[in-house]
């Protein structure tokens, strides 16, 4: 039977592993979206598709690029949590 100490401790590294994955795509969204808002304001054009699409590509190209990153990030929580619940007899 689990411990309630050791459900807590992988749902801490679950929440973990999701902000280290969830961040970096996350900040270059905020990034693109300053940039494309600071574009939008000097130049007074107020189109709500040049604040969306440019986003969706620079978020898909980062996915892209971020990819083995995510990939070993999960593959590393998924053989904890697989060593753990073999482990757990």
């Amino acid at each position: 039977m689990m411990e309630p100490n050791l459900i807590i401790d992988i749902a801490k590294e679950a929440i973990w592993v999701y902000f280290k994955l969830a961040l970096p795509l996350l900040l270059i969204s905020l990034f693109i979206g300053l940039v494309i808002s600071l574009f939008q304001a000097l130049t007074q054009i107020q189109e709500a598709t040049l604040s969306f699409v440019p986003k969706v590509i620079v978020v898909f190209l980062s996915l892209i690029f971020l990819f083995p990153f995510i990939g070993s990030s999960l593959s590393d929580f998924s053989d904890h949590l697989f060593s753990f619940m073999i482990n757990l007899d």
